[in-house]
């Protein structure tokens, strides 16, 4: 079992170091949002949008000093990656397993799909949140490494 942190706000039970509910009662846990400010005189959280822009921010953030050295700055740069290669795998997929008509349908509603996560990904990183999207996030946390 994981240490208690603090008490929960509806029921006073204990609640674990780790986690989101309450165990008692299910309440969601308010999570620390990470400490904000500027890297390289660009707005961490405008960086973490810019990521998402396109490949090439993503990969100049994580290649950059002051930018690579913050963990916020990171995740999203190597979450935009791990989207990008998705998406392209996605498409490949399409072009070689369906036909031609198929394809453009298919591709076109990918696409808007693909559209909505970008901008839903950046309104979250101009909020300044570590939105982690399913199985890239983890990989994208993991990347970012430690606080």
């Amino acid at each position: 079992m994981g240490t208690m942190s603090s008490l929960c706000v509806e029921c006073g039970e204990a609640l674990p170091a780790v986690g989101t509910y309450c165990p008692a009662c299910g309440t969601p846990v308010a999570e620390a949002k990470p400490v904000l400010g500027k890297t390289g005189g660009v707005p961490d959280r405008l960086a973490g949008a810019l990521a998402y822009v396109f490949v090439i921010p993503a990969v100049f953030f994580l290649l950059r000093d002051p930018f690579r050295r913050n963990r916020f700055i990171r995740f999203h740069a190597w979450q935009s990656i791990f989207v990008a290669v998705a998406a392209l795998v996605v498409f490949t997929l399409l072009f070689t397993m369906m036909g031609k008509v198929l394809v453009i349908f298919a591709s076109i509603i990918v696409a808007v799909g693909w559209l909505i996560l970008w901008l839903v990904l950046m309104v979250k990183a101009l909020q300044g949140e570590l939105f982690e999207l399913p199985w890239i996030g983890p990989l994208a946390m993991r990347q970012a490494g430690p606080a």
